[in-house]
């Protein structure tokens, strides 16, 4: 029977040793790559925080206490202490646990994590709300794995520092970025600020301080304070910390639990807001993860010992890698291209052009809002930028968008990866709602390619647009065919339509992925003798008014389908330009199909594009429905 065996619940750790708490950790790690080396999953950020996590769970009274964790990429070993050890192997997995952390799926997750950098901002909000009403429980932010690059968790410190609110930040500093190795002088500056008798003469000093005649009193805070700063300025590399108004707590040694025991149970009885930094190993326990971080941050599923991924090679490229190939291709012909990304030049593949040009990319951190405005000034210089983010991250960049870019009619390309249904990763990773919120943007161009081939043509037409911003989206897939080098892709007319079959039935006006789909569909249709005009309307906005004009006056029905949120997406937006444009005829029946109005869980991509009717034979079964219904005005979505 192992050490883990004996925890199903975090109170199981409670009368646990050191040495016994040691061993639980071990055995969570590796149950964790157990596991990950079978259906694959976030890896090496769970692997560096195993002690930390079994420590924060023995001192600190879960659930009751809050632990409000940063990135669920860390929050495996926190699943498997929280009781749902025996349920572990379905992470990720369709009906399974979620990915990262959700409140739906048990009380110890305090605050949904998907995205980075929400934990102190949330904490605080917790911290406040307990202290509204009248509770006293410990809430503890633990941020890392990447997170302090972006500017929400300096703005959240910054807030929470000038509160004097009870508040415990741990900084998961699995980089070392921050403070050197861990030594004796530090584990003794721990020691020695987290003592009670010091914190207790420290606060009596202060007191007394406060209470002396005024002149005085400040003469001798001064000098206190200027001795008390300079020797923190030489020995104490958490200065920045302290001047946001945390009292800082480290280096700790993240693998140590001794230290890491006795560093939570001190401060645990200290107050105000407090910092505890603790130094980590990402991928702690694999060598292979160890000595690769990067690439291990997340793995399909491999051989345990020798590390060698399980999945067949071979098959069609992803659209990513078809994407950072020809941009840099496209870098070659243009000098002015430069390409920027938040923090994933991996999976943008920005990467490779960044192998290929250096000066020329900029990996700004996870900043997504920054990066907007930070290719709006590169805009500005006659330089042409090329912002490659997930769709579901650059939601945070919105404003950047909308008041720095479209407003000024700057050129530049938002290429947006992990459009529509992302897989695995789920709601917080899903990019369904990109249409919505780019259409709605004045001077933004909004187009998604049919494949990697119309990709490329689109990002070379982006490069080339000068009359404002450019935005293409693409899905979390492998291209659906061979794609050519970019200069033997052809063009594509700027806001043109593509009508791929031709009908009289139903027309099919499909966007992006839902394109081929949709001319599978219009085959089974034909099947039984109904006949169906399938168009690809690559562009958006602008769209192509000849061309729709054409289908309406040919058809009585219209089908619009699209990968992204029926709300305010392709099929609301062009409804509404039917209805009040007076050139256009109005079809009998129109309806928009899509990703309904809510969040979709996790699960494989294709067995959810199944699910929602995103794949041939629910277009097929849309189609068919629509055809057999009795004429009305109103447009009908679902």
């Amino acid at each position: 029977m192992s050490a883990l065996d004996r925890v199903k619940w975090p109170s199981d750790l409670r009368n646990l040793s050191v040495d016994e708490l040691e061993q639980v950790a071990a055995d969570a790690r590796e149950r964790h790559i157990d596991v990950v080396s079978h259906i694959g999953g976030h890896f090496g950020a769970s692997l560096g925080v195993a002690d930390l996590t079994v420590a924060l769970h023995h001192v600190f009274d879960t659930p009751r206490d809050k632990l409000v964790w940063d990135t669920g990429h860390q929050g495996y070993i926190h699943k498997i202490l929280t009781g749902r050890n025996d349920r572990f192997p379905t992470i990720r997995q369709h009906g399974g646990l979620a990915p990262f952390l959700s409140r739906k799926e048990s009380e110890y997750d305090t605050f949904g994590a998907g995205h980075a950098a929400t934990s102190i901002s949330a904490a605080l909000g917790m911290a406040a709300g307990r202290d509204v009403m009248g509770r006293d429980e410990k809430v503890v932010a633990i941020i890392g794995d990447g997170a302090m690059s972006c500017g929400l968790a300096y703005e959240a410190l910054n807030n929470a520092g000038h509160t004097e609110r009870d508040l415990i930040v741990v900084l998961n500093d699995n980089d070392m970025s921050i403070a050197p190795n861990v030594g004796a002088m530090n584990k003794y500056l721990t020691t020695m600020i987290t003592n009670p008798v010091y914190n207790r003469v420290r606060s009596e000093v202060k007191s007394l301080l406060q209470r002396a005649p005024r002149r005085l009193g400040d003469v001798v805070e001064a000098v206190a304070g200027k001795m008390e700063d300079g020797m923190k300025g030489f020995l104490v590399p958490g200065m920045i910390f302290e001047e946001l108004g945390f009292r800082y707590v480290g280096p700790v040694d993240g693998h140590d639990m001794g230290t890491l025991v006795d560093t939570f149970r001190r401060v645990e009885g200290m107050g105000g807001p407090i910092l505890v930094h603790v130094l980590t190993q990402k991928g702690k326990g694999y060598g292979p993860a160890e000595e690769n971080p990067v690439k291990w941050h997340a793995a399909s599923p491999f051989d345990k010992i020798s590390g060698i991924g399980k999945k067949k090679a071979g098959g069609l490229p992803r659209y990513q890698k078809v994407f950072g190939e020809g941009l840099t291709d496209l870098g070659r012909e243009d000098p002015r291209v430069v390409a920027i990304t938040a923090a994933m030049p991996g999976g943008t593949s920005t990467g490779t052009f960044a192998g290929t040009f250096p000066e020329r990319f900029f990996d700004v951190g996870i900043a997504e809002g920054h990066a907007a405005t930070f290719a709006a000034g590169l805009a500005t210089q006659g330089v042409r930028p090329v912002v490659a983010i997930y769709s579901t991250f650059l939601q945070r960049g919105f404003d950047g968008i909308v008041h720095d870019v479209a407003l000024q009619e700057l050129p530049v390309v938002f290429c947006l990866d992990r459009a529509g249904i992302a897989g695995e990763d789920g709601p917080t990773h899903h990019g369904a709602l990109d249409l919505s919120y780019m259409l709605c943007i004045p001077n933004m161009t909004v187009t998604a390619p049919k494949d990697g081939s119309e990709m490329l043509a689109l990002l070379r037409l982006g490069i080339a647009y000068d009359e404002g911003p450019f935005s293409i989206r693409w899905p979390r897939d492998a291209v659906p065919a061979e794609v050519p080098h970019v200069s033997a892709v052809p063009d594509v007319r700027y806001g043109s339509w593509e009508v791929l079959r031709h009908g009289s039935d139903v027309a099919i006006l499909a966007l992006g992925t839902m394109v081929l789909p949709a001319l599978e569909a219009a085959e089974a249709l034909a099947e039984d003798g109904i006949d169906a005009t399938v168009v690809n309307c690559r562009f958006v906005k602008p769209y192509d008014r000849g061309v729709l004009a054409r289908v309406l006056s040919e058809h009585d029905a219209l089908l619009m389908v699209e990968e992204g949120t029926i709300t305010n997406g392709f099929g609301a937006y062009l409804a509404r330009e039917i209805l009040d444009d007076p050139g256009l005829p109005v079809p009998t029946v129109m309806e928009t199909h899509g990703i309904p109005d809510q969040f979709i869980e996790h699960g494989p991509r294709k067995v959810l594009l199944r699910e929602l009717e995103l794949d041939a034979p629910g277009i097929e079964a849309r189609a068919r429905n629509l055809i057999r219904r009795e004429p009305r005005s109103s447009l009908e979505s679902a």
